[in-house]
């Protein structure tokens, strides 16, 4: 059968695999619940994606119906509502990266170690196309708009535009959240893949960490790198809270059971079992097999193939994030016409 981006779906035994049983199905019923209250609803999500079919809603609205299930009766909700397919995308595998949210201290007016600003969306956003790039607004484009929200480190502010929130640490004791507000339009360019092409990291030695390490040891190349990424990320400020960041589809993100999807190819909410060989940050590799749900999107993420998976928030969740670039094993749940 045919799927999205010219994927093969291929009916899968994933519900008689060991894998699948040894999973903790009621986490992955509490994420699914988490976009099933939007899709119920019919509450478009924040960045619009692939229309949910009628299967889907009517799925959501059954765990909704159900509430909170127990391990067992939230296994049998899936085996029932839905239908095991493994995706194959044109060209090879699934492809695996990570991603996280950061940690980090910032400032409510500018200094010495904090001179760089996180800005709120523009109100001519969506008047202006094409919208000026990063290197227009990071020199100055944007200037006396009254857009800057609280100031971060020049390198910190856009690895936290690449993860696409942040949580923060005022000098007073505050915690703050930067949450997702816009982006200007402009293509993604992964400056990292420059710098490997370049000759100054090689490629298999290139992680996330690796990355931030070379921009800081070479800061008169940070601002020729960072700016060869067109693409700029504007936020607003939100308060901190215990739950993980809301993604694009409106919900809170879980570790390890949300997913960044192409929201061309896929609808927000489908269920995704994953499974791979992830490293870990003292060296060497865990097996991962889990049900996710697709909550979230990004620039970089496309194809029916291409998944990131979020981590969490902190430095831990970084370190194992950064190094994820594999290739994986994904499972789309499909809901069934008549469940």
């Amino acid at each position: 059968m045919r799927g999205p981006g010219g994927a093969r779906l291929v009916p899968s035994d994933l519900f008689d695999r060991p894998e699948w049983a040894a999973d903790d199905h009621r986490a992955a019923f509490l994420s699914f619940l988490e976009t099933a209250r939007r899709l119920a609803a019919g509450d478009p999500a924040p960045r619009s994606g692939r229309a949910p079919r009628p299967p889907l809603i009517a799925a959501a609205g059954a765990a909704l119906a159900s509430g909170p299930l127990d391990a067992g009766r939230a296994r049998r909700f899936f085996e029932t509502r839905f239908r095991a397919v493994e995706v194959i995308p044109p060209g090879g595998p699934a492809f695996l990266t990570g991603y996280y949210e950061p940690e980090l201290p910032a400032s409510r007016v500018r200094t010495a170690a904090f001179d760089a600003p996180a800005l709120g969306l523009p109100d001519d956003l969506v008047r202006i196309a094409p919208y000026p790039d990063r290197t227009a607004i990071e020199t100055g484009a944007l200037k006396g708009k009254g857009l800057e929200l609280v100031w971060l480190d020049r390198i910190e502010l856009f690895f936290a535009q690449i993860q696409g929130s942040a949580r923060l640490r005022l000098p007073d004791g505050t915690r703050l959240r930067l949450a997702y507000a816009g982006r200007n339009g402009r293509p993604y360019v992964p400056v990292g893949r420059i710098v490997v092409e370049e000759g100054h990291v090689p490629r298999e030695e290139m992680t996330m960490d690796r990355l931030k390490a070379w921009l800081r040891a070479n800061p008169s190349e940070t601002d020729r790198v960072i700016r060869m990424n067109p693409s700029y990320v504007f936020f607003r400020l939100e308060a901190d809270s215990d739950r993980g960041p809301v993604g694009a589809a409106g919900a809170p993100l879980t570790p390890l059971r949300s997913i960044a999807i192409d929201r061309t190819a896929w609808s927000y909410g489908t269920p995704f079992f994953v499974g791979a060989d992830l490293p870990e940050p003292d060296g060497g590799s865990r097996p991962f097999a889990g049900l996710t749900v697709a909550q979230d999107t990004g620039t970089a993420i496309m194809g029916p193939g291409r998944i990131d998976l979020f981590f969490g928030s902190g430095e831990a969740a970084g370190a194992r994030a950064g190094l994820v670039r594999h290739p994986g094993r994904l499972t789309a749940l499909l809901p069934r016409s008549a469940a």
